[in-house]
């Protein structure tokens, strides 16, 4: 086999115009059999093999490709199913049963991939699990490849450890699922025993993300056992074990020891300390990747930086053991710029999306080679270095009056000025509403009525004012769907937003965006992050015109909805000329703005979403202080100007509080709305063990899934949230907004939601108060 000098964790699979979402939608609504679902999947396989062919890549994945999550296709393989869903014959209705649920079964739990936005779906283990290894889904799209003319595919595959240590164990929650390693591994070496039977030398890439957090220390021993045995399972494996995202020192040392054929060690989130290791590597003799191309942001490298990070590296690994790479898999930036013809040609210039990040990966492989540049070669650089340098001097990157505001920062940096205690008796004279207050998380659905409005207002098809009414007439008929059912607190559905991120991106300064920059947060759900390049300013309100219409339509009150400077921080692609805590600042100050307009207006409940609040935190403890104190002292700058009668939501997406429920109770919400339908009273617990004492909205029925859950179904759920808190701290919502669902569904699941509320209140004697 020829030397591998350039390799690519993985690529993406949704498609640079969101291919793969639209069919996924078409086939999940019916309207597309699966053989067309199938044969999109396979002309996306096929395109996304091309571009990194044509970009000289030399280790390309042949099974990266998912239609719903990689975690999902590992829990098929390894036959690992849960019980519920094992009945279910048709392979294709299990598979995204198990991801969205059907009429009979709530969906698998999923959360967050580390700290990114992707999703995973979270294995459920048992300690008397069976497995039925089934490697014919890899073995398809390894003849696939070949066929393509990908000569020596790679596989790619969720490592044990990582596997492991995502996994949960629903017959014991207390106990950890790694717990089982000796059940699990068994079955990874059945199914490397199976796939060494495709080819006479096969590529094997183990993913072990894990082993870059707080758990590798703990994990030596297994690290040890496990790819002694893995590697070993046959002469014709080449088994290589990535990680990304930090460092992953502790872990490498052990690597070093075993007889993989190489490691993979992000360089450039790591803070310097993977260096620490390649000693140990060097005198293994085992091969490098070196992850030296971000994939994780979307700025142009900086490729003579590189090559002397290369050059350092390369002063104790051999050159010719060194394998280049991105940093991660490709699939967390968009595809390509080709399609971005509005983006200002100067930001444009800044970037560089996936298939770029194959195009940087080939020039920087060359140039630390010493090989000779092509003309194209050679334009190349120019036109990266000429940008690099342009950026630096760029007079739009700095606003002098954010500047000088920023300065006056340290007064806001503190909690709001009465306490809790103080403030919540104040809201309920307010508001006077009963325990168990029923409401949403804010957005409605996005029909393709709406967005087709939006399209045509933005292509200048439809006048402001013709738009301004579509969107009124939308608000109005939200909000007597609300009152017909009987919620309580309202929202006015966001149907002016096309994204709660990008919404507020369109408007502030410092800002772009692009048309086509989509990136896969799950399944079929994509967002099109903000490209924060510059200082961040609010130039005039963004959302008081239509909270104050909504409110005008009822007398319940009507929430606000902002999202929060953290999650606006960690939902972008973050400037990487300063550091994320000014930026963060910066958009405090614009939100800040927001919340005082909004209650200057008579908006009395204002949600500041803070759905990746948890998401953005490193993945080792040593470096979360710094983190916690910029994230908490932005929400307080945020919220720090609501009077005390001024009730303040927020609200977080799939997260384990456990090891940050100080710091939620120091963001000093009012009332904080979590996802819980998927886990039950599970999470609540520990707010009830730290003694919480704001107000909780959990999730009572899971917006993921297309199903609509019963009247008994939200009853028994609201009792297993009353074993835990009482009523007079509850709140009974979804777990998260309704935007990608249908109108019927909703309509139907709130009205269930609001009878079941109504139940338990009755049960309680809470109407009789």
């Amino acid at each position: 086999m020829s030397k591998i000098q350039t390799w690519n964790i993985g690529f993406g699979r949704i498609g640079e115009k969101r291919e793969l979402k639209f069919a996924l939608e078409k086939y999940w609504r019916g309207e597309i059999p699966l053989e067309e679902l199938e044969a999109t999947s396979a002309e996306l396989r096929t395109r996304h093999w091309e571009y990194q062919k044509k970009a000289g890549i030399d280790a390309i994945s042949c099974n990266d490709f998912s239609w719903y999550d990689q975690t999902l296709d590992m829990i098929l393989t390894l036959g690992l199913e849960p019980e519920r869903f094992r009945s279910i014959e048709d392979p294709v209705a299990r598979y995204f049963a198990m991801a969205r649920g059907d009429e009979q079964r709530p969906a698998m739990e999923m959360t967050k991939w580390f700290n990114t936005n992707y999703h995973y779906i979270v294995p459920e283990l048992s300690a008397d699990l069976k497995g039925r290894v089934d490697a014919s889904g890899i073995r398809e799209r390894y003849a696939e490849a070949k066929a393509a003319g990908i000569a020596k595919p790679k596989i790619n595959l969720i490592g044990p450890l990582t596997f492991l240590a995502n996994a949960k164990r629903p017959d014991s929650p207390d106990e950890d699922a790694l717990g089982l390693f000796d059940r699990i591994l068994p079955l990874y070496e059945e199914l490397l025993a199976q796939l060494a039977e495709l080819d006479g030398e096969l590529i094997v890439q183990m993913e072990e993300p894990v082993f870059v957090t707080d758990k590798a220390p703990q994990l030596g021993l297994l690290i040890r056992s496990a790819y002694d045995r893995l590697a070993q399972v046959s002469p014709r494996l080449r088994l290589y074990v990535v990680t990304y995202f930090d460092h992953a020192v502790e872990a490498a040392r052990i690597l070093a020891q075993t007889p993989i054929a190489g490691i993979g060690l992000d360089f450039l989130y790591d803070e310097g300390r993977n260096l620490e290791v390649l000693t140990s590597i060097a005198q293994s003799g085992k091969e490098l990747i070196a992850g030296v191309i971000d994939g994780r942001n979307i700025w142009r490298t900086d490729l003579d930086a590189r090559k002397r990070l290369l050059d350092e590296i390369a002063a104790t690994v051999p050159a010719e053991k060194l394998i280049l790479a991105p940093s991660c898999s490709l699939l967390h930036i968009p595809f390509t710029l080709r399609y971005e013809q509005k983006l200002d040609p100067k930001v444009r210039s800044y970037l560089a999306f996936a298939t770029e990040r194959l195009e940087e990966l080939d020039l920087l492989n060359a140039l630390f080679r010493g090989e000779k540049l092509s003309e194209t070669q050679r334009g190349a650089l120019e036109a990266s270095r000429e940008a690099l340098a342009a950026r630096r001097s760029d007079s739009a990157v700095t606003d002098p009056a954010v500047r000088e505001r920023m300065a006056s920062l340290d007064a806001l940096r503190s909690k709001r000025e009465i306490p809790f205690k103080e403030r919540i008796l104040k809201q309920h004279e307010r508001f006077g509403y009963l325990p168990l207050a029923t409401t949403t998380i804010g957005s409605f659905p996005q029909t393709p009525e709406l967005r087709q409005v939006r399209r045509r207002y933005k292509r200048g098809e439809i006048t402001q004012e013709e738009y301004d009414r579509y969107i009124e007439e939308q608000i109005k008929a939200c909000v007597e769907f609300q009152e017909r059912i009987d919620l309580e607190v309202l929202v006015h559905g966001e149907f002016e937003r096309n994204d709660m991120v990008e919404y507020f991106g369109e408007q502030l300064s410092g800002v772009a965006f692009s048309e086509n920059g989509w990136v896969q947060s799950y399944g079929s759900r994509c967002v099109k992050p903000p490209l924060i390049y510059g200082d961040v300013s609010r130039p005039e309100p963004m959302t008081v015109r239509w909270s104050t219409y909504a409110q005008s339509l009822t007398d319940r009150p009507m929430k606000g909805m902002l999202t929060g400077p953290v999650t606006i921080l960690n939902w972008s692609f973050v400037r990487d000329d300063q550091s994320r805590a000014e930026t963060c600042y910066q958009i405090a100050l614009a939100i800040r703005d927001e919340v005082d307009d909004l209650q200057k207006a008579g908006i009395g409940m204002i949600q500041v979403d803070e759905a990746a609040f948890k998401e953005g935190y490193p993945l080792r403890a040593a470096k979360r202080p710094d983190y916690e104190r910029f994230a908490l002292e932005s929400f307080w700058v945020t919220t720090n100007v609501a009077k005390p009668e001024t009730q303040i939501h927020t609200h977080m997406c799939y997260s384990e509080f456990n090891d940050i429920i100080d710091t939620i109770e120091a963001m000093d919400a009012d009332v904080i709305s979590i996802e819980t339908a998927r886990s039950g009273n599970v999470l609540l617990r520990i707010f009830k063990e730290r003694g919480y004492e704001m107000e909780i909205g959990p999730g009572v029925y899971d917006i993921h899934s297309p199903r609509v859950p019963s009247v008994e179904e939200m009853t028994a759920q609201i009792h297993a949230l009353l074993e835990v808190l009482p009523a007079r701290q509850l709140w009974i919502n979804p777990d998260c907004g309704l935007k990608t669902r249908g109108w019927p569904e909703v309509e139907a699941s709130l009205a269930n939601m609001v009878r079941a509320v109504k139940t338990v209140r009755k049960e309680l004697g809470i109407d009789a108060e």
